[in-house]
Order: C-alpha cells, then sequence, then structure tokens
C-alpha cells in the first residue's frame, strides 16, 4: 500500500510495489514524481527525513537528509549584504544550505531498495518532458505565488509559461528537470547529481545569482543514519527523528495528553480540542526555545522527553482558560533574550509498505511554497530556502553557523507495538505538523477512527499560516457551532478557515493490522492524493 498528497505519486509507488519494488523503492518513486508534479510543496533542490520499520529493517531506522549551511554563510555574511536582522525569504540568498534529500533516496536504497535504481523514475521523467495536468493546490498556489514567480526569470518561464497563472487541467511542462532526471536516473545519485554536471551548473548558477553555496557545499554532502528518538503512548512506542526536526514537540504533547482520560473528551470536543491546544503551547515553548542542530546545541532532549518532566509541565494547563501563546515560559531555560522562533512552511509527506512488512514513513520539503523561488540554471531545480529560518542573532540557539543544520518543522512519525509497525503518518503544514499528528493517534487510538476518519474529521491549528502575523485557532468551518463558541468563550482566539483547508495540512497514513497482515490506508481530501494497495 502506498498513500500520497497526489494520485499521479501514489500510483507511480503502487506500480513500484506492483514490479517486485520494495516500500523504499516505491518511497523514491513517489517522491521523484511528488517533485514534478507538486513542484510548489517538493523538489530535487529539498530535504527529507526517513523513518523505516518492520521487513528488513533492525527496529526503527531513520534517515536525516537535511543540508547543512553553507561555507560562506556567515552572519557577517549576510550582514555585508545589508541584512543585518533577517536572512531574506527569497531569491539566491535564500538558497544557502546543501540540498539533502537525494543522497537520502541513496541511503534507503542501498540498504533496502530491490528494482535498479534508473528504474524508479520513469514517470517523473514522463511527466517533466511530456508535461502533466495541474491540480487543485498547484492551480491554487499558482495564483497566491505569482508575484514571486515573476520575481525570477527562470520560476516565470518554468511556471508561468502563459504569462499567467495556469488553471486546474492545464498542462505544465519542465523539459530543464525533465533532462536532470533523465541524468540522475541513469548516472546514480552521487555522479548523477552531487559529483558531477549537475552539480556544477548548481553551483555555477546559484554562485552567479549571489548564494553563498559553492561546489564543494553539494559535493561534500551526505546523508547519515539517525538514532530516532521515541515516547510511550497507551501502550504504543510513538518514533520520531531527532532534533534538528521538531519530532521531540510531538512527543512532548503526547506526553501531556498521556495524563488525561482523553476517550472521556468524546462526548465533550471542546474539551478536546481545548487541551490539546494548550498541550501543544505547552510543548512549542520549549521547542522554540531549544531547538536546533544538537551537533552546536547540547539540548537536554532526555529530560524534556521524560514522563516526570511531563507530570509538572501539565500543570500550567487550565481545563477551562486558554493561556495566551506567548504567556508560557519553557520548563528549561536556554538562557537567552532571543526572540522565540515562528516556523512555517510547506511539504509532503508520503507513506508506503510491502509485502515483506517493510514500511516507510517519509516527509520531504522545499521549505516554503516554491522554496526560495530560485531555480539552478538549466537544471530546472527549485532550490529550497529552509536556511532562511537560521537566526542572524548571535544567542540564539538557531543562530546560522557554517556547516549547522536549522530548525526543521518536518516529521515524519512511526507507531509500532510490540516491536512491529502499526502505524505509518504524518503531515504537511509547518507548526501543524505535530498538532495534526496529535489529532491522528488520539483519533485512531483513544476514539477508534479508522484512518480515513481520522484524517477527515474537522482541523484546527494554534499558530500562524501562510501570511498571517498573529497566532489564531483556525478551526475549520465545518466544526460544530457550539463547539466554536465554546472555545471563543475559554479565551481561544478562534478564526473560522474553510470547511476543507489545504493549510492545514495534507495528511496521509498506512495503519498495519500485524494480526492478520493487512494494510488500511487514507489520504488527506485537502490535497489531491489517494491511497493505493493490491
Amino acid at each position: 500500500m502506498v498513500s500520497s498528497p497526489h494520485y499521479l505519486a501514489s500510483a507511480s509507488g503502487q506500480d513500484a510495489l506492483r514490479r517486485g519494488g520494495s516500500a523504499v523503492d516505491a518511497a523514491i518513486a513517489i517522491n521523484a514524481t511528488l517533485c514534478v508534479v507538486y513542484p510548489h510543496m517538493a523538489g530535487l533542490g529539498g530535504d527529507a527525513f526517513w523513518l523505516i520499520a518492520g521487513g528488513s529493517a533492525k527496529g526503527v531506522e531513520a534517515i536525516e537528509a537535511s543540508g547543512p549551511a553553507a561555507r560562506l554563510a556567515t552572519r557577517d555574511f549576510y550582514r555585508g549584504r545589508g541584512h543585518a536582522e533577517q536572512i531574506p525569504m527569497r531569491g539566491p540568498l535564500a538558497a544557502l544550505t546543501a540540498p539533502g534529500a537525494v543522497d537520502g533516496w541513496r541511503l534507503a536504497h542501498e540498504r533496502h531498495g530491490k528494482l535498479p535504481w534508473k528504474d524508479l523514475f520513469a514517470d517523473a521523467i514522463a511527466y517533466a518532458r511530456d508535461g502533466m495536468a495541474i491540480s487543485r493546490s498547484l492551480a491554487d498556489w499558482l495564483v497566491t505565488d505569482e508575484a514571486i514567480l515573476n520575481n525570477d526569470k527562470d520560476m516565470a518561464r518554468i511556471f508561468l509559461p502563459k504569462g499567467r497563472p495556469q488553471r486546474d487541467g492545464e498542462m505544465l511542462v519542465q523539459a530543464d528537470l525533465a533532462r536532470t532526471f533523465a541524468f540522475l536516473a541513469e548516472h546514480g545519485p552521487r555522479e548523477g547529481f552531487y559529483e558531477g554536471p549537475i552539480a556544477q551548473e548548481m553551483a555555477r548558477s546559484l554562485e552567479a545569482q549571489g548564494s553563498p553555496l559553492r561546489l564543494e557545499d553539494i559535493t561534500g554532502y551526505r546523508a547519515r543514519w539517525a538514532q530516532p528518538i521515541s515516547t510511550g503512548y497507551r501502550g504504543y512506542e510513538v518514533f520520531q527523528l531527532p532534533p534538528s526536526t521538531q519530532g521531540f514537540a510531538a512527543l512532548q504533547i503526547l506526553n501531556l495528553l498521556e495524563g488525561y482520560d482523553v476517550k472521556s473528551w468524546g462526548n465533550d470536543m471542546a474539551a478536546y480540542y481545548h487541551h490539546l491546544v494548550e498541550a501543544i503551547k505547552v510543548a512549542f515553548a520549549d521547542r522554540d526555545e531549544w531547538l536546533s542542530d544538537p551537533a552546536h546545541v547540547d539540548i537536554p532532549l532526555e529530560r524534556l522527553l521524560s514522563k516526570d518532566y511531563a507530570d509538572e509541565r501539565r500543570k500550567l494547563i487550565d481545563p477551562v482558560a486558554a493561556r495566551p501563546f506567548d504567556a508560557i515560559e519553557p520548563g528549561i531555560s536556554f538562557g537567552s533574550a532571543a526572540k522565540r522562533q515562528a516556523p512555517s512552511g510547506d511539504t509532503v509527506y508520503f507513506c508506503a509498505a510491502d509485502s515483506d512488512g517493510l514500511v516507510v514513513s517519509n516527509i520531504q520539503s522545499i521549505y516554503h511554497d516554491f522554496g526560495a523561488a530560485v531555480v539552478a540554471g538549466d537544471t530546472g531545480i527549485v532550490m529550497q530556502n529552509r536556511g532562511s529560518f537560521f537566526s542572524l542573532d548571535a544567542s540564539h540557539p538557531n543562530s546560522l553557523e557554517p556547516g549547522k543544520r536549522t530548525f526543521h518543522t518536518i516529521i515524519p512519525a512511526m507507531l509500532m507495538k510490540d516491536g512491529k509497525p502499526a502505524l505509518a503518518y504524518g503531515t504537511m503544514g509547518g507548526e501543524g505538523q505535530p498538532q495534526t499528528q496529535a489529532a491522528l493517534l488520539t483519533r485512531i487510538i483513544d476514539f477508534g477512527f479508522n484512518v480515513q476518519q481520522a484524517i477527515e474529521a474537522p482541523r484546527w491549528l494554534m499558530g500562524r499560516t501562510w501570511g498571517t502575523a498573529s497566532r489564531d485557532l483556525a478551526l475549520e468551518a465545518r466544526m460544530p457551532d457550539e463547539v466554536k463558541r465554546e472555545l471563543r468563550l475559554r479565551g481561544h482566539p478562534v478564526k473560522i478557515v474553510d470547511g476543507w483547508d489545504g493549510t492545514l495540512g495534507h495528511a496521509q497514513a498506512i495503519r498495519i493490522d500485524c494480526d492478520n497482515g493487512t494494510y488500511e490506508g487514507g489520504a488527506d481530501p485537502r490535497g489531491d492524493g489517494i491511497a493505493l494497495g493490491f
């Protein structure tokens, strides 16, 4: 079974499985197609994180495929170019980290791949070369980002070929990207992407545009296997990637919720939403204080994830009154007066499971919609702007340093039961990812929802969404009026959004029935995806 936010990508993954491929093969095929059909959310110029379990995996395996800051990317570099307060969010100065995703594909395929490398990219090549029909999500973002796309002639040439945003069903051709994918398929990940002419063209173009990235930053990059982190929740073990991802915040939320009888809120949904939102605020206070590259900051992770610590922090949650988002202090101080971080971003989450029981939970991103909005020469690769989230304050935990990895919002998740995979799940949505993950787990474990029900249930987001300056509690319009009213009465800054609002995340999941050996998949109607099995 596979699930992804775009139907063509899901079909690519299912095809890999039908041809005898592993879940890893399927995940790579899915991701490659997403780089073409969802170019506003995914791309070869971005990062990725993996969780792999079951089958031939030894426990839960994790891959960090996130690029560090370029060697020239210093705070002085940006000050010398007139940016003393903040790195620009778009443009070549925002393209300051090496792209990591492709080398993550390499690591996963070397260990768990069954199909030849070159066979994983046929769909991506064809859709880029011959064109593909623009889907709803891409059409919406083309309109939203028209001005951003027009700021760069190559972005405009590729994504506004008619001089205007194309609508659903019109064709998008990406000929340069098709040639890049064909070269990558033929020559493999290192020569085909990091060490040959593709890398040289990326480096040449980006340097000419003013980016601090250089060829040695690209050729020297290696993805790495990592030790995942975990916590228990109602007899299950929940796994996340370690820092520099926000995975520990997702685990902290579950630690806080485990102290409540969540099931009892099934008849009081206002209490359910209230407590989840307040738990999120408490966990995010620690996240915003500490999250950075652990090679540069000594993060007290063991303490932050302990059940005793959750018992202490749970006392901050008032059962009937909301607290202002920024009024909650971290439980352990970093010792800096630096301004707290406020992440946002766009991404794709997808998952796959094969007939041998191997399960993949994967997330890939170019950070904001269309990343840095910069194309790397004639490669067709849109570069991520993940590095723009670095702080230029030297006292900040996420302060910019050459070779450092920035705070990452993207977090795939894996639920295990008695040492076996029980659920692969995740979502896009920056600050919303830990929130939607908590919603999915509580709805499945505490309320007994099936996967699709858990994904489709009304969603919320506490925090900033795209283009907003304030931290609201966004509620989908489908939520009952009395629940909305009660949340307002409890002091929540309620904002009503569309009934199926894509900015609140595109969630996907695969549930594994270990007793019967069957899979149950779900895909989010807020996106353009589908779950497919056979």
